[in-house]
């Protein structure tokens, strides 16, 4: 089938869904004669600063319905032009049936939310208009004087902590002098003299100690606040707890304490028992943040929480205090944990498609979790691919094989030849261990084996500030061009396409990344991400060459163990600006450019496609397939027939990038199948470039003066299906400018629904490559 008619066949099938989706849309035609659906809602006499919270405080079932939400749950749920009474699917949401005594009730809460805003006289009153099963309700506010604070006053019974409230209160207080009166302004303060005391020791105190007194008898709308913190019933202070010992039990698996454990003390305060009989004392309590002798602290508590947790090796954690004795003022604490399952094996597979090939990819991940009590975490992982041609007439269909097998070794703290300060607090360290081999080919084209070790050292400086370090990465490759192909090349003049691809090499390099925020990439505020990483490769490899005069091989490489060496600079950033629309709506900006500069004994031909960029894909420009955009402005159509089928993607990469990525996410349905359906729309542009200009990859280099006419843009919509626990997103991308044609010919939005000549033209000049209009990208969790 022509893709062209694949392209209509899903458009119209869209279309179609669309309609039938929509038809449900007149939900008064399944009401009875005495119901009334809620149609619309509106607010008035309410200041703007305000109206949005005041929404809020309308029940949910006397709001209207989302348009779609509703379509859905009168699509699975009506028959024989009524609602189902039996067998009702949770698919959608259920229509809003206009009822008083909600909308009375509604109106009563507003006007209270109105009273804690400040607006002592409010009055809110409904309006209800019902026309053709439809409803229609007004809640009118008279707000009334806004009334403010004259004096803010406090009495607090227990002297030393009413000196801590007056060291710390300017620094959490939302109470000033001539400030509008607001409650949550009162909830703020409670809550923050709540977390105060119980971080200095505290343990007994509540948030009923508290309590705000208003006087609004006075003239000029004005208020006085007093705030009262009382003592404990039958006590003249507040007491101050101190801790004593910290008993640690480590269950078994199955949560039990079995016949016999494991016991040791640590520090002459921890005492451990271990009923897993599998973990060593000191890793464990080297996140332990109660400490003998220190006041009771609300925030050692939920560090140690956080700490046991990133670990990695607990399923669950409780910690208790109880008090020495009646009368004591010391705690015993008390920390009763269950470990993870210490093996398990997660097995994956899905199926590809693209640009008319399709394939499967399986994978097997081992995991040991404490393998020496230590918490250590072991992986052992492997993954095969296979990719058909379906197209193919003739010799094998298949594509491609990859098939790759590595371990980590995983320690929960840097291993270092010389003593640092704990970096536990803001987070767990880790040191570790990587190997892994690939083995790819490409039948009668191509072949790769990749051997790579690795140390990486991870810590966190804040929360929110994450550091990687790879000091030491050792590769191996050997790629090797099919003896055809590379005759064929050869004669052709593609003499680069050899030297980059048929080639083995030596290469040993350090990393270092830096991540700012990834802690808020799964919520809805407005923050900023960024992410940078540098990587320098070769420099003390070459000092050992040149010092020893090591040989050079036949392209004048000098090599290190029989192989020539690479040396290259490379960084890669990613700056995104999040801003939080209100409600499940979110605004994502992004920019991600980067840059790789081979010097010394690597130039840009011989510097490898792996440390080379490349566009498309479904976390980069998502109209274009992965490696099948650029670089600048060239066309495959340079390349003989028999190149583009047996150097598919090969030829489509640069020393530069650079993408910047638009997306909407909004909430569609909060049920739809089991999941919440949120949808997106977003627009990419960039591409990649070579450094220079290279005669086989013509167009291929950056140039300022047409930037511009460079540039890829693609737009397109998504969905995303949230299960909680992980996110699975379709994504379809519409080309609308593509770089590979010249002038006006870019814009090659204009022959989508009209693409017949276009693309028998692209297949006569560049066959057997397919043109796509609309690529599908599917994945799992967010693009970015």
């Amino acid at each position: 089938m022509k893709a062209y008619f694949s392209v209509r066949l899903f458009s119209a099938a869209s279309i179609l869904f669309l309609l039938v989706i929509f038809s449900g849309c007149s939900a008064t035609r399944y009401l009875e004669d005495d119901q009334a659906l809620v149609k619309k809602v509106r607010l008035e006499g309410i200041d703007k600063e305000f109206t949005e919270q005041a929404y809020l405080y309308i029940q949910q079932q006397v709001r209207p319905n989302s348009r779609l939400n509703l379509a859905l749950y009168n699509l699975f749920n009506t028959k024989n032009g009524r609602y189902r009474t039996d067998r009702i699917k949770n698919i959608g949401e259920a229509p809003h049936i206009l009822d008083t005594p909600l909308v009375e009730l509604s109106a009563k809460e507003i006007q209270k939310f109105l009273f804690y805003k400040g607006f002592f006289n409010a009055k809110v009153t409904s309006n209800i208009e019902v026309r053709k099963k439809k409803g229609f309700i007004t809640f009118v506010a008279n707000m009334g004087p806004m009334f403010t604070i004259r004096e803010y006053t406090y009495d607090i019974a227990d002297s030393v902590v009413k000196e801590l409230y007056e060291q710390n209160r300017s620094q959490f207080t939302r109470i000033s002098k001539g400030m509008r009166f607001d409650n949550d302004s009162l909830k703020n303060e409670s809550q923050e003299i709540f977390y105060l005391l119980k971080k200095n020791g505290y343990y007994d105190y509540l948030q009923q100690y508290v309590r705000f007194e208003t006087d609004t008898g006075l003239s000029g709308n004005q208020a006085n606040l007093r705030m009262l913190l009382q003592n404990p019933p039958n006590r003249n202070s507040h007491p101050i707890y101190a801790i004593n010992n910290t008993s640690i039990v480590i269950r078994d698996s199955n949560g039990r304490l079995t016949s016999s454990a494991d016991s040791a003390v640590v520090d002459s305060q921890y005492f451990f028992k271990d009923f897993s009989l599998r973990f060593d004392p000191a890793p464990v309590t080297r996140y332990v943040f109660i400490e003998e002798g220190e006041k009771y602290n609300i925030e050692s508590t939920a560090l140690t929480y956080d700490r046991l947790y990133d670990l990695n090796v607990f399923k669950t954690i409780r910690i208790d205090y109880e008090k020495t004795g009646a009368d004591s003022l010391k705690l015993n604490a008390t920390i009763d944990v269950v470990p993870l399952k210490r093996m398990s094996n997660r097995v994956e597979g899905e199926y590809t498609f693209n640009s008319g090939r399709n394939g499967f990819n399986v994978g097997n991940t081992y995991t040991n979790r404490n393998l020496f009590g230590g918490a250590e975490q072991l992986d052992i992982r492997f993954r095969y691919g296979i990719l058909f041609n379906t197209g193919a007439t003739t010799g094998s269909r298949v594509f491609n094989r990859d098939f790759q097998i590595g371990a980590n070794f995983i320690i929960p703290k840097l291993l270092l030849p010389f003593n640092i300060p704990p970096l536990g607090k803001n987070g767990v360290p880790h040191t570790t261990f990587s190997s892994s081999l690939q083995l790819f080919d490409q039948p009668n084209a191509f072949s790769n084996r990749l051997f790579v070790n690795s140390i990486t050292y991870n810590w966190v400086e804040t929360r929110y500030r994450l550091h990687s370090l790879t000091p030491l990465n050792i590769e191996f490759r050997d790629g090797r061009l099919d003896p055809d192909t590379k005759r064929t090349l050869l004669d052709s003049g593609y003499v680069l396409y050899v030297r980059t691809n048929d080639r083995r090499f030596f290469n040993l390099g350090s990393i270092y990344n830096y991540t700012l925020n990834a802690a808020r990439l799964n919520s809805y505020e407005s923050f900023s991400y960024f992410r940078g990483g540098f990587e320098l490769a070769g420099n003390t490899v070459s000092l050992i060459a040149n010092a020893f005069n090591f040989r050079t091989d036949s392209l004048g490489s000098r090599t290190f163990l029989g192989l020539p060496y690479l040396q290259y600079a490379k960084t890669d950033l990613d700056f995104r600006l999040y801003r939080h629309l209100g409600g499940e709506r979110q605004f994502i900006a992004r920019f991600n450019p980067g840059i790789v500069i081979p010097f010394g004994n690597t130039n840009a031909a011989e510097l490898p496609f792996e440390r080379n960029f490349f566009a498309g894909g479904n976390t980069g420009i998502r109209a274009w397939q992965a490696r099948t955009l650029g670089p600048g402005n060239y066309n495959r159509s340079f390349l003989p027939a028999e190149a583009r089928k047996n150097l598919a993607f090969l030829d489509q990469y640069g020393e530069i990038k650079l993408v910047t990525n638009l997306e909407y996410r909004f909430k569609i349905a909060n049920s739809f199948f089991g999941a919440k359906l949120k949808g997106a729309t977003f627009a990419d542009a960039g591409n990649v470039w070579r450094l220079k200009p290279i005669s086989e990859v013509p167009g291929g280099e950056l140039r300022f003066d047409r930037l511009f006419k460079q540039i890829a843009i693609g737009v397109g919509a998504g969905l995303r299906f949230d299960l909680d626990y992980f996110v699975f997103r379709f994504d379809a991308g519409v080309k609308v400018k593509d770089p590979q044609f010249q002038n006006s010919d870019q814009w090659v939005i204009k022959h989508l629904f009209n693409d017949r000549e276009f693309k028998e033209q692209y297949e006569r000049t560049n066959g057997p490559d397919q043109y796509r209009f609309v690529q599908y990208n599917f994945g799992i969790g967010l693009p970015f």
